[in-house]
């Protein structure tokens, strides 16, 4: 079979106006927690995109730790990430539920959460986690793998479960949201889509939008 014979036409559900609550951040719990119920394969996992210092962009995979007045997310300050968020720090971010035929589109601008915030996350981890948090240089060259391996042994030496700390090169990111798009797959392509967007005041307008 070619690419372009591929296709697959949704049609479990769909979205109106009307089904939406007046806050973003409420209905994406929602449809989160749906996610969850119905075991969705890496329900948390994200397309995080950020911009290049020569305007293009750059994604790549990244999983949703928390949700309150934002979205919360962790990674190695000094990575490739870290350092784009650090010189532009508006992201936009797209899950992508397939067994519910849905997708979530969110842009926001993202600051770094408190350190307590950080360090208590950080401690709710495996203590394998943990180590791995020192151990990689994040998005810099490596000569092998042998590298992280010989730090692993290193480090696993150096600290134990009670007297490991958080590397302060490691911590959360919380997106401030400005603009989300639910979508709901539907027949012939003729898809539902429903965009929030915050206006000067902080409230929230949202419309149809043609798919």
């Amino acid at each position: 079979m070619k690419i372009s014979d591929i296709r697959i036409d949704y049609s479990l559900k769909s979205l109106d106006l009307n089904d939406v609550l007046p806050s973003p951040i409420e209905q994406f719990k929602i449809w989160l927690n749906e996610a969850i119920q119905a075991k969705v394969l890496e329900v948390n996992a994200m397309n995080l995109a950020t911009v290049k210092e020569d305007g293009r962009p750059n994604s790549r995979i990244v999983l949703l730790k928390g949700v309150d007045t934002g979205l919360v997310f962790f990674t190695n300050y000094s990575s490739t990430k870290g350092i784009e968020l650090e010189k532009n720090p508006y992201v936009s971010v797209t899950f992508f539920w397939a067994e519910l035929e849905r997708q979530v589109r969110i842009m926001g601008k993202v600051s770094k959460i408190k350190g307590e915030e950080s360090d208590e996350y950080f401690f709710s981890r495996p203590f394998s986690s943990q180590i791995g948090a020192w151990v990689s240089p994040q998005s810099e060259a490596i000569e092998d793998r042998e590298f992280l391996e010989k730090r692993d042994v290193a480090l696993r030496e150096k600290f134990d479960p009670d007297t490991i700390k958080r590397p302060m090169h490691w911590g959360g990111y919380r997106i401030d949201v400005s603009e989300v798009e639910f979508w709901q797959g539907r027949p012939s392509r003729l898809h539902d889509r429903i965009l929030y967007t915050q206006t000067a005041n902080g409230h929230w307008e949202k419309k149809r939008l043609a798919p």
